[in-house]
């Protein structure tokens, strides 16, 4: 997978959009919440990703766009080293939810944790209660 992300790898269909949120599941690293369904596209991508940062806590949008870029190359950053061995396609939206704006170092690392729990509850066998 290469270190990049170009308009085939952007989450950007409305109804995937709506079907993450109503029934997606997530994994959380604060201030980073990934949520995520598996899907299938018609193109050769494993996963089609989309960032988004709050307006409540960041008014200016000045403010929400550098973050929402801070993400993205984050995210175009590391997701070589956790997406190569993933074989279902999936969709992905990383939501930052804290309050102070971040740096580049503070995302990165937090993405990477957000990434190992991502690998480790989709790798995870899952028990059905009665």
């Amino acid at each position: 997978m290469v270190a990049s992300y170009s308009k085939k790898d952007k989450l950007k269909s409305k109804i995937l959009i709506d079907q993450l949120f109503a029934t997606g599941k997530s994994v959380s690293a604060y201030p980073l919440r990934l949520v995520y369904i598996p899907t299938t596209f018609n193109d050769d991508v494993k996963a089609k990703t989309g960032v988004s940062v709050s307006k409540r806590y960041f008014k200016l949008a000045v403010d929400r766009n550098r973050i929402k870029r801070l993400l993205r190359e984050s995210y175009r950053i590391n997701k070589a080293a956790y997406f190569n061995n993933i074989t279902t396609q999936y969709a992905f939206m990383i939501l930052y939810i804290g309050k102070e704006k971040p740096t580049l170092k503070q995302i990165e690392t937090q993405m990477n944790l957000l990434f190992e729990k991502f690998l480790k509850a989709v790798s995870e066998p899952k028990i059905e209660k009665p």
